[in-house]
C-alpha cells in the first residue's frame, strides 16, 4: 500500500524567475506528524500549498517533481478531482484566520458549506454537526456562536473556527500552517492536544508548519528543515534535537529568547501610574440611541512603571491586554487615573492629548498592516516628526537616519517601500517610527508574534539594547511567555479584564500565587518538558 503522501524532487518556480523550492522530497504516513520548519522565505508554506494546488498557476510552475497522495499525482489531477480531495481527504488550517474566513458569512454557514459539499449534510443535521465541532474545538456557548460573524470573535476563537472547518469531514491529512501563532499558551496547548487526540482517534496524518521549535519537540514524530527552498536536514524529532547535523539547524535551535531581562535603571523614578482604570463598550442601544447594556473590557486595573523598566501584560484573548494599551494612548474611552511623569492624562480630550503623543508611542502586532504601502520607509519614519517636531528637511533626514541605524537597518534603504522588506525588517521599521520621536514610553502590542524565533531573538535583543541606550520604558503586551520573561521587570496578569496577579516578574515566574497564573505558566512550560 502506498504512503499517504510522498513528495519527490519537487521544484516550484514563480514567473520563470524565482526558484521558491528546489527538489524537495518528503513523505508522511497514516497517523504520523511531520514538522516542516525554517525561517520566513524558506519555502515551507509554498510547499504545503502545492499539495492541494492552491498556488496561482498563472505565476507558479513545477519544473520537476511529483506529489503523490495515496499514489495519485496531484500535479496531474483535474480541477474536478482536486475539489473532491480538498476539504475531504486533505484539509488545511491557514495561519491568518481573519483573511481566511469570509467576513460576510456566519460561522454556521462557513462550517456547513464543507459539510454540504462533501457529505450532503443540510438543515438540522448540519447545524447539529456545527455545534458538535465548535464544542470539540473549545468554543464556549457553541449554539450562540453559530450566528456570529468573524469580526465578532477574538483571534483565538477565529482560529478555532478554522480548525473546526478543517476537521469537519475527518480528513486523512491535515496541513496545519502555523495553526497556533496567534493563540494564547493555554489555548495553544488545548488546540494541539485536541489535534493530537483527533489524530489518534481518526488515524489522521498532520503536516505541521511552525517556527516554534518547542511545539515541534513536543508533537512531531519527524522533522524536515528547509532553508532558501532546499531541504537541508531531516531526522526523527528526538535525534534532530539531540544531535543536529547542519549549522543552520543548530542556529534555529539556539534561537530561544533569553531567560531574563537586562537590568532596570537603578534609583529610577516613577514614569507611569495607572489607578482604577475602567473601560466599557456599549453592546446594545435603545431605539433613541441610549446605551442599554455594556461589556466590561477592563475592570479596576491599577499598576505603575518606572523609567527604564518593562511591564509585561499577559492573559488570554479577550482579557483586556490590548484595550489597556489603547486606553493609555486614548485610542478608546476610559475612566480612572492615568498619570505620566506626575501629569494627569485621564480628563484630556483628543486635542489636549495631542502634544503627549510624541512621549507615548506604540508598535503594533502586524507591521505590514500598520505601515502604509504607498509611503517609502523614510516617509513613514518622518511622518511623526512633521506633526510633532517640525524642523528643517536636513534635520528630519538626520533623525530618520539615526532611528534606522538604531534599529539595525541600512539608512540607504530608506527610499524603498515596506513590501520590499522581510517581516523582521518591517517590525524594525515600525520600531524606528516610534523611536524617532524620542518617546519616554513605548507600548509594544504583540510585536514578535508573527516572527520566526531567530528574528524574534534579534528583535528582543534590539529592544533591550535600545532600553539600555535611551532609558526607554516599555509596556509589553504578549501571549508568548518566553518573550515576556526575556523583557519584563514587572508582570501584570489579566483575566476577564481584572488583575489576578501583579508584581516583580521574576518572583511571579518563579512562585506564582494565583491558580490562573500557574495555569498560564504550566501551559508555557508544557512544551519544554
Amino acid at each position: 500500500m502506498p504512503q499517504l503522501l510522498e513528495i519527490r524532487d519537487l521544484s516550484i518556480r514563480f514567473d520563470d524567475a524565482i526558484q521558491a523550492v528546489d527538489r524537495l522530497s518528503l513523505s508522511i504516513d497514516n497517523g504520523e506528524t511531520v514538522a516542516l520548519v525554517g525561517e520566513s522565505g524558506s519555502g515551507k508554506s509554498v510547499s504545503a500549498l502545492s499539495i492541494l494546488r492552491l498556488l496561482d498557476e498563472r505565476h507558479a510552475s513545477y519544473p520537476s517533481g511529483t506529489i503523490l497522495l495515496r499514489g495519485e499525482d496531484m500535479l496531474k489531477a483535474s480541477q474536478k478531482r482536486l475539489r473532491q480531495i480538498r476539504g475531504r481527504h486533505v484539509s488545511m488550517i491557514f495561519q491568518e484566520p481573519m483573511t481566511s474566513l469570509n467576513p460576510l458569512h456566519t460561522v454556521e454557514k462557513q462550517i456547513s458549506e464543507t459539510l454540504a459539499l462533501h457529505k450532503g449534510m443540510r438543515g438540522p443535521q448540519a447545524r447539529a454537526r456545527c455545534v458538535e465541532l465548535l464544542d470539540l474545538v473549545g468554543i464556549p456557548s457553541p449554539e450562540e456562536r453559530l450566528t456570529s460573524y468573524p469580526h465578532q470573535l477574538s483571534g483565538g476563537q477565529k482560529q478555532r473556527v478554522m480548525i473546526a472547518m478543517a476537521l469537519a469531514n475527518e480528513p486523512d491529512l491535515l496541513i496545519a500552517d502555523e495553526p497556533t501563532t496567534a493563540l494564547d499558551v493555554t489555548v495553544q496547548k488545548q488546540v494541539l492536544e485536541l489535534l493530537k487526540d483527533l489524530q489518534q482517534k481518526l488515524g489522521m496524518a498532520i503536516l505541521l508548519i511552525t517556527h516554534d521549535l518547542s511545539i515541534v519537540r513536543r508533537y512531531a514524530d519527524h522533522v524536515v528543515v528547509m532553508e532558501q527552498g532546499q531541504l537541508i536536514e531531516e531526522a526523527p524529532t528526538a535525534t534532530l534535537f539531540e544531535a543536529p547535523q547542519h549549522a543552520y539547524t543548530r542556529r534555529l535551535l539556539d534561537a530561544e529568547p533569553p531567560a531574563s531581562p537586562s537590568g532596570a535603571m537603578v534609583d529610577n523614578k516613577s514614569l507611569l501610574d495607572v489607578n482604577n482604570l475602567d473601560v466599557r463598550f456599549v453592546t446594545r442601544k435603545s431605539l433613541f440611541g441610549r446605551p442599554q447594556s455594556w461589556f466590561q473590557a477592563v475592570d479596576d486595573v491599577s499598576f505603575s512603571l518606572n523609567e527604564g523598566e518593562t511591564l509585561g501584560i499577559v492573559g488570554e484573548s479577550g482579557s483586556g491586554k490590548t484595550t489597556i494599551g489603547h486606553a493609555l494612548l486614548k485610542l478608546t474611552s476610559s475612566r480612572g487615573s492615568i498619570r505620566l511623569s506626575g501629569e494627569e492624562l485621564g480628563p484630556l480630550d483628543q486635542k489636549q492629548f495631542r502634544p503627549w503623543r510624541s512621549r507615548i508611542q506604540i508598535v503594533f502586532q502586524d507591521p505590514f498592516g500598520s505601515l502604509s504601502p504607498r509611503m517609502s520607509v523614510a516617509e513613514i519614519v518622518r511622518e511623526g516628526l512633521e506633526i510633532h517636531a517640525p524642523a528643517t528637511p536636513e534635520e528630519q533626514d538626520r533623525r530618520v537616519i539615526q532611528a534606522l541605524t538604531d534599529v539595525g537597518l541600512d539608512p540607504q534603504a530608506r527610499h524603498r517601500y515596506p513590501h520590499e522588506f522581510s517581516g523582521g525588517q518591517r517590525q524594525r521599521i515600525a520600531i524606528a517610527r516610534a523611536l524617532v520621536l524620542q518617546p519616554e514610553l513605548i507600548i509594544l502590542d504583540e510585536p514578535t508574534s508573527a516572527l520566526d524565533r531567530t528574528v524574534q531573538k534579534q528583535v528582543i535583543n534590539l529592544l533591550r539594547d535600545l532600553q539600555d541606550k535611551y532609558g526607554l520604558s516599555y509596556v509589553f503586551i504578549s501571549h508568548d511567555l518566553a518573550v515576556v520573561r526575556a523583557l519584563s521587570h514587572k508582570l501584570l496578569v489579566l483575566k476577564n479584564g481584572r488583575v489576578v496577579e501583579y508584581g516583580d516578574a521574576a518572583g511571579i515566574f518563579n512562585t506564582p500565587k494565583h491558580d490562573y497564573t500557574r495555569e498560564l505558566l504550566g501551559a508555557a512550560l508544557f512544551y519544554s518538558q
